[in-house]
This record gives structure tokens, sequence and C-alpha cells, in this order.
């Protein structure tokens, strides 16, 4: 058990939660929650180091003292107290995972009953989620840091403004982490400067909200999203792309109220709302004779200088000669941090006075900026200009060819990139270590890797410089085609947050060489492998119009010896897989889709032909063909039989078991779904189909278990598999999740339950601009209008809502809501008109394969017989029969039910009270006692009544 967090008498609160150490108790608004030993000693281990990263290793041997125990004892243990903090919910956040290092309670913790202790600061080396690491001093700027964070506390909106290497990042990044109490946490950094496409400044902001960027217009969703969230959103290095980010930013100020933006750029974005900030260079000691070394201390800039000299390992003396020295740079440099940065780094190779003397001849031969310029105003330039003339040949080299990376790289891309007859490896890594040495590469953790990167003005500077760079552009094009191959197999699973950091810092490299391949002096060749094998990391990340984009165009360029390839093979089948989830069930995606399914079984690749097959499925299944679909699913079966993998075989039984249940053949369908849900090799695949197949075997199994008379197991299952998809922050997992559970609410008879999920699915498909799964809410909620007795605005809803679903081929619920346009007609006494509609949607599901709603479709077009001015009670009371004795065949308890309903009711008022009795009895045989439905209680009302 770990040790106590303070004295025994303490309770502590965060969020909600109320923490009695000494009574084990953990309690929300009064009420204890369920919580097991060790989840509650991981807790406190926590707790006891607030703001801190505890290793596993480290919480292992608090929570499990003095015992070896696995890591997934700790991990089963997170997992269970995240469930019961309710973690992720709502945006409630209180454990972070930092992947390869451990885990963080970032809650704010206060005492109950006892003086409170002052809180520890976090540690400034531990970045919190989602923003750059701090400088641990920074010099000279807590005048900038306090006058911007109260600006932007009252406006709301600032653009810190200045020229590059002035240190505006470095005082957004303060800003940030200062005001993260504030905005309780909900601080979200956005580096623009990899970017060299203005339309991919809303992709890059989506991502780091981890939101889906599979709109062509992601605006609404972005905003919706935004709209209701108090959070400080930073966007950093605007300059270059200001056409696309200073729209964006007064987008987000008009439409999201509690959100407060904080700019940095060189030049003002000049939109409504914005507060500009100009950040001026650090001061410098003033040129005048008898300048003493105390009075130049005084100066950031000074203060600046002698810090990364230092840093650097100079020895400096600091005089008062030298100090006068030092402040002839510092004045030179005109206070920019950036430059005076990389001057101190050269003190320890030249010295002083030799650095002092190089920078003013440089400054002076190289200048080339307006002739009535004066030289302070292109300082920067000036500098980076003789900063690199300072750098060896075979350091110059490297660095020139470090900015073909666009973004982070890591040591092994530069190394398989980099090095030709010029640069072999192990001098590619003392260049390298002098390069970060010299400060014209900046290290940066990211995961458990460090990844390296230019300095913007730094790449821009070096891209200027004329060189023939093709063979280099294809070693970096090549080599991100091979990373992104071996890869692979990891896009299968949703990416954490810590994993999305360190993919979408590879994705700036593979945008770059994409550009470069399609261009006028790139490798189309290399594009076309490079295109296919980005495929995956652009659907693990929802990026599906960006995946769209590049299929089509290295589709477009395959020649005729290509076409047949494994690469055209993946672009086809992303582009059907993009297509449809962005532009419906159109031909071209069908085209895609059946092309790539083509390829993959001439090559024999029974992987890929798996993958296909459930992806033909998926489209055919949202198109309303329903046999075509359990076809390409029972193919499916029999691949992966022969592949014989467990994964393989779930995915199968997963597909199988769906086109099954809405087939009707309830008792095969239940044994292939929970094959599905609970059999071996049932890993999350959503990122490879667009979402998660286990979770949609969970939710259809639920459906089944409804259906065959357990209503209590189906609605727990239904709630576990919502709250399974909720925690993978994966939306079109989630709306599936929800719009069948929904199903089991209307099913059930809870329509408090259901106006719950259904409210909760359109606000999440609202901000995430799902057309069809809106209409589809919108359908709902006039199926709820109708049961509540608005008939008429309920069947104006569904009619308008079926149109869209037509209109973008999704007729997955057609039948759905064919049944409650029938029921809302009958209401308004409109027979005539449900009579057509009954008989059109039996029509429809014989053509389509839709059986699992034909007991139903009987059972209605009885009901709408009886309910003529002259009812045809014979011809209704073998529909009912009808209905009846399909419902007991499939083995679909829950129809037969509302079938025996009905005609007991008929038969009873005919005289044949007895017969009626034992049908309802015979019907509600198998219900476990206690079960509560609307329909159990109807049949047992009308037995009373007999």
């Amino acid at each position: 058990m770990t040790a106590p967090i303070g004295p025994a008498a303490i309770t502590l609160s965060f969020g909600p939660f109320i923490v009695t150490p000494h009574e084990r108790l953990v309690t929300r608004d009064g009420v204890a929650l369920p919580m097991g030993a060790k989840s509650f000693d991981t807790l406190i281990a926590l707790m006891s180091r607030p703001n801190e990263v505890v290793s596993k290793w480290d919480l292992m041997g608090l929570v499990w003292p003095g015992m070896a125990v696995e890591e997934t004892n700790l991990r089963f243990h997170i997992a269970a107290l995240r469930k019961a903090l309710g973690d992720g919910k709502d945006g409630a956040r209180y454990i972070t995972t930092l992947s390869g290092r451990g885990y963080c309670f970032v809650a704010p913790i206060s005492q109950i009953g006892a003086r409170a202790e002052p809180r520890l600061a976090p540690r400034a080396e531990l970045p919190p989620v989602k923003l750059p690491n701090r400088l641990q001093r920074m010099v000279g700027r807590a005048d900038a840091v306090a006058a911007v964070s109260d600006k932007l506390i009252t406006s709301r909106f600032v653009t810190i403004v200045g020229p590059g290497g002035v240190g505006k990042t470095a005082v957004a990044v303060a800003i940030a982490h200062d005001l993260l109490a504030t905005f309780a946490d909900a601080a979200h950094f956005v580096d623009l400067a990899a970017l060299s496409d203005p339309d991919l400044v809303i992709t890059s902001l989506l991502l780091m909200l981890g939101l889906p960027a599979q709109a062509d217009d992601p605006m609404p969703a972005l905003l919706a999203h935004l709209r209701d969230k108090r959070m400080l959103l930073v966007l950093d290095n605007c300059e270059h792309v200001i056409a696309a980010a200073a729209p964006l930013a007064a987008e987000i100020f008009q439409a999201a109220p509690q959100v407060h933006i904080l700019a940095t750029s060189r030049e003002a974005l000049r939109v409504e709302g914005e507060q500009v900030y100009r950040l001026a260079p650090l001061g410098v000691p003033p040129d005048e004779s008898g300048l003493t070394a105390a009075i130049a201390r005084t100066y950031p800039a000074f203060e600046l200088f002698l810090e990364r000299a230092k840093a650097g390992g100079a020895q400096i003396v600091l005089d008062d000669a030298n100090a006068a020295i030092a402040a002839r740079i510092c004045r030179k440099l005109d206070g920019m941090a950036l430059a005076i940065e990389l001057a101190a780094g050269r003190v320890e190779a030249y010295g002083l006075e030799q650095t002092a003397m190089l920078l003013d001849e440089r400054l002076n031969l190289l200048w080339q900026g307006q002739r009535t310029a004066p030289p302070r105003q292109k300082t920067l330039q000036a500098t980076l200009d003789w900063s690199y003339e300072l750098l060896s040949e075979l350091e110059r080299l490297v660095l020139r060819r470090l900015a073909v990376f666009a973004g982070h790289f890591t040591i092994d891309a530069a190394l398989e990139v980099v090095p030709d007859e010029q640069v072999d490896r192990s001098r590619l890594f003392d260049a390298i270590d002098s390069l970060v040495a010299k400060s014209m590469v900046a290290p940066r953790p990211i995961g458990a890797m460090m990844r390296y990167r230019l300095l913007d003005t730094t790449r821009a500077y070096l891209l200027a410089i004329e060189d023939d760079g093709s063979a280099l552009a294809a070693r970096h094009a090549a080599y991100y085609r091979r990373w992104l191959q071996q890869a692979g197999t990891k896009w299968a699973t949703v990416p954490s947050a810590d994993e999305r950091a360190i993919h979408f810092s590879a994705l700036h490299n593979v945008r770059a060489a994409l550009d470069w391949c399609f261009g006028p002096a790139g490798d189309v060749g290399i594009g076309i492998a490079l295109a296919a094998a980005a495929a995956p990391i652009f659907l693990a990340m929802s990026l599906l119009t960006e995946c769209r984009r590049w299929s089509e165009r290295a589709l477009a360029a395959i020649d005729s010896a290509s076409r047949g390839s494994a690469d055209e093979m993946h672009l086809q089948a992303a582009l059907g897989l993009t297509l449809m989830f962005t532009r419906g069930g159109s031909e071209a995606a069908r085209n895609a889709l059946t092309r790539a399914l083509a390829i993959a079984e001439t090559l024999g690749d029974a992987p890929n032909q798996l993958q296909l097959l459930g992806r033909m499925h998926i489209f055919h299944e949202r198109i309303g063909q329903f046999e075509a679909a359990l076809d390409y699913a029972q193919q499916s079966l029999v691949v992966a039989e022969a592949l014989g993998d467990p994964a393989s075989l779930a995915l199968a039984q997963s597909l199988l078991g769906v086109s099954l249940h809405l087939d009707g053949a309830h008792r095969d369908a239940l044994k292939m779904l929970e094959a599905a849900w609970r059999g071996p090799g049932t890993e999350r695949i959503s990122t490879v189909y667009g979402f998660d197949h286990r979770n949609r075997a969970g939710i259809s199994l639920a459906r089944e278990l409804w259906l065959q008379g357990r209503p209590e197991q189906a609605r727990q299952l239904a709630q576990q598999t919502v709250a399974e998809a909720a925690q993978m922050d994966h939306p079109i997992t989630l709306c599936i999740a929800l719009i069948w559970a929904v199903s089991i609410d209307l099913w059930t008879g809870d329509l408090a339950a259901a106006d719950e999920n259904i409210d909760r699915f359109i606000a999440h498909a609202y901000s995430r601009s799902m057309g069809p799964y809106l209409a589809a809410g919108r359908g709902v909620k006039g199926e709820l209008a109708i049961r509540r007795g608005d008939a008429e605005s309920g069947v104006a809803t569904i009619e308008r809502c079926l149109q869209e679903l037509h209109e973008s081929g999704y007729e997955l619920l057609t039948t759905t809501f064919n049944i409650a346009l029938v029921q809302g007609h009958l209401a308004l006494g409109q027979i005539e008109r449900s009579a057509h509609l009954v008989d059109d949607a039996i029509r429809l599901v014989e053509r389509s394969g839709d059986h699992l709603y034909m007991p139903e479709l009987l059972r209605m077009k009885g009901k709408v017989l009886l309910s003529r001015p002259q009812p045809n009670i014979e011809e209704a009371e073998d529909l009912l029969q009808q209905s009846l004795e399909q419902s007991r065949r499939a083995g679909a308890k829950a129809w037969e039910l509302r079938a025996a309903i009905d005609l007991a009711m008929l038969i009873g008022k005919r005289g044949r009270r007895e017969d009626a009795k034992l049908l309802l009895q015979s019907a509600l045989e198998g219900y476990v006692a206690g079960s509560a439905t609307a329909d159990i209680r109807v049949a047992n009302e009308i037995l009373e009544s007999l």
C-alpha cells in the first residue's frame, strides 16, 4: 500500500471528487465510488506527486511494494481508475499518459479541513499536454509576458508581432504555461512553421484538437466544436500562411466567445477583434564610454549573451573591457534573441573579441537588404549568413541537406537521407552533434525518441541557396516511403494522443515529399509508391479529403506498366473508402473498391483481399444493398479461414454477424457477433476501415440480445460499447455505437434514454460535419415526436430526413424510418397513406434483403387493415399470424411478443379469450423475471384483463 499523502486527517478534493486517504474513500456528490484497493492506491500514489511524471516502474513500486508484478496489472488499474473518475468525458482530465515515460496527475488538488499548503509548481522540464517546453529561464521578457497576459484575458485575441528571431514563440509559450490554471489546462499550441500550403492550417488545428479533418469544408465542424469550449489557442508562426490563418482566427474569435487566441506573426493579421502587441528586441547596453560590467548586466540582451556563451562552454572573465565588447555585439545584433544566441555559440571556438570582429565584417560585407534601410532592419538575415559561413564545409553541406526535412526528423531519417560519397555516416554524426551545439539544429524529445528540426528562418535561408537537390529530395521521399511501408501495420489501431504527435511530425515530411514527387522536377514513380504507403496514416488521422486528393493524383500518374500493381490496389482502396465517407455511395467509390478487390484477387494477396471484401461489405450495406453485403461478408469468412489468424477471423465474423443480423437470421447472427466481440484477435482495426469493427459487433450483439428476449443484457452491453467508443476518441465509431444504442432505447420504450443518446449523437455528428448522420439523428427526433403524440411534426421531420438520406446514398435506416412513418400516418388518421407506405416498405425489403424488419412490417400492415373504416379482420389476423410465425422461426423473441400482443387483442375481442391468454403466456416464456420493457408491461396488462 502507498504511503499517506499527508497528515492522517487531511481530506483532499479535485474536480467534483472528495478523497479521504485515511478512510480509503473517494466520493462524488456524497456518493462513494466503487473502487478496488489497488486502483485507490494508484490514485493516492499519483496525487502524492501532482504535476510530475511518475514512471510505471516507480508507480508499481509504490502500489505493490516489494513485489514483482506485470505491467499489465498497472495498465488495468489505471484504466479502472480512469473509468471510475470519468476521465476524458465532457472535457474532464485527471490522469495523463506520457508515452514511454509514465503517468501524471494533472488536476488541481485542494485540501479540506486542514491548513492549506502551497502547491508545488509544475516542474519546468515536464511540458503540459499539447504545449512545448517553456524556457527554464527567459531573460528580459517578464514585462512582455505580463502585458500580453493581461491584454489576452481582457480582449481575448492578441497577436505578438515582431521580426523573425525576436523571441515571439518563447514569449507565447511562457504565457500559455502561466495561464494554464486560468483555462483549466485547456491550452493548445499549433505550430504552423512546417506548413507550406495555407489550406493545411485548419487541418493542423483539427489534428491538434484530436478532431478528424474529413469534410471538404471543415470550418463549420471546427466552430461547432469550439463554440462552448473555454480554452487558450496559440497559433504560432502565422506569417507565411497569413491568408489562411487570419480569417481562421477571426472566425473562431466571433463564433467561440470563450476561446482566447494568442498568435505570433511577423506582421499583424489585420482582422476584427485583434489586439496587436509589438514585441521589441531585448534592451541593449548604450554605446557610451564608461560602460561598466555591472551596468551592462542590467540589460537583458547582455545577460542573454553571457548565459548562452557560458552554456556553450565559453570561459569569459567579465571585466569592464570584455563587457564593452559583449555590449557591442548585442548592439550590432540589435537585441535580437536568435541572433544573440547564434553569436554567443561561437565564443567558445573563436573567443569574444574575434567573434565581435567576424560579426562586424560579415554584416558589413554581406548585407543584402534595401539600399536605404538601416543595418538593424536586416540583422537576423545577416547573422544567419554569417553563422552559415562560420561552419566547416562538412557542416554547411550537412545543414543544407537537413533543410530537405520539413518539421521534425529523427537521426535514423538523417542517416538514410543525408549521406552519399561526400558524407559518410560517421562524419554525419559528428556534424549533427556540432550543429546542435552551435544552435543551428534544435533537438526536441517527442515520445520516447529525440527528434530534431531546423528553425524555420534557418531552413528558409538554406533553401534559398542554389543547389541541385533532386537526388537529395529523391532519397528523402524514398526514405519516407520505406518508413511508412514498414510502419504500416501500426495504423491498424487508433493512435493515442502521444502517438498522434509522433506521426503528425512525420506527416509534414510525407507532404513535402509528395509535393516534390508530383512537382516539375520530381520523381512520379516514387510519388506513386509514397502515396500508396501514406494512405494508412491519412486514414488513421481521419484526413479523408487529403487522402482522396493524393490517391487521385497518384492514380492519374500511373502508367500502363504499373496497372494492376500492389500500389494501384492500395490507392484504389484508399480512394474508394474516402469517397464513400466524404461523398456517399457514389459510382466512383464503387468502381475504385471493385478495381482494388480485383487486383488483390489477381495478385493472390489474401490479407488485402479480406480488407477489401470488408470495404465492399460496408459500401453495399450503406447504400441499402443488403444481399450483396451479405455475399461479401460470406466471402470474407472463406478468406479469413484460409488465412487462419485470429484477427482476420474476428473481422470476418463481425462482417458476417452484422449482415446476418440485418437479414433476420438471428440465431446465426448471435453466434457470429459473440465470436467477434469476445473471441481472440478482436483488436481494434478502426483506422483501416474507418471505424472499429469490434465495437460495431458489440452494439449489433446488444440489438440481437434484445431481439432474442434478453433486454437487460442488451442495455448493459449497449452502455458498455458506447462507453468504449467514447474512450477511443474516434468520431465515426462513437456515432455508430450511439445510433444503434438509440434503437435499443426505442425498442425498449425508454424514450428519455433515447432522447439523451440522440442529442449526444446529433451534437457529435454536427461538430464533425457528418451529413448523413445528422439527417439520421433528425429522423430519430421525428420518431420520438410521433411516440410522444406529435405525429404531424414527426412525420414531416422523417420525410425531410429520408429525402436527405436518399440524396446522399445512405439507405441503411430507410426501413426503420418507413415503419415510423406508417405509425405516424396512422396516428394522423391517414389510413390509405399508411397502406401505400407499408406495401412499398415490404417490397423494398424483399428486393434489398433487409429481412430483419419483415415481421414488424407484416404486423404493421395488419394494424393498417384493422384501422380502416371497414376493417378486413380476416386478412389482418392472417398477417399477424404470419408475423408471429416468422418471428418464431427466426428466433426473434421481441418481434414475437409484439405480434402476440396485437393478435391477442384481436382474437380476444372476437371471444377467443383463452386462446389469447395462451398466446401471450407463450410469447412471454423465456423472458427473465423482472424484465421491464414497454412491450412486456403491455402484455401483462392484457393478461390481467383477460
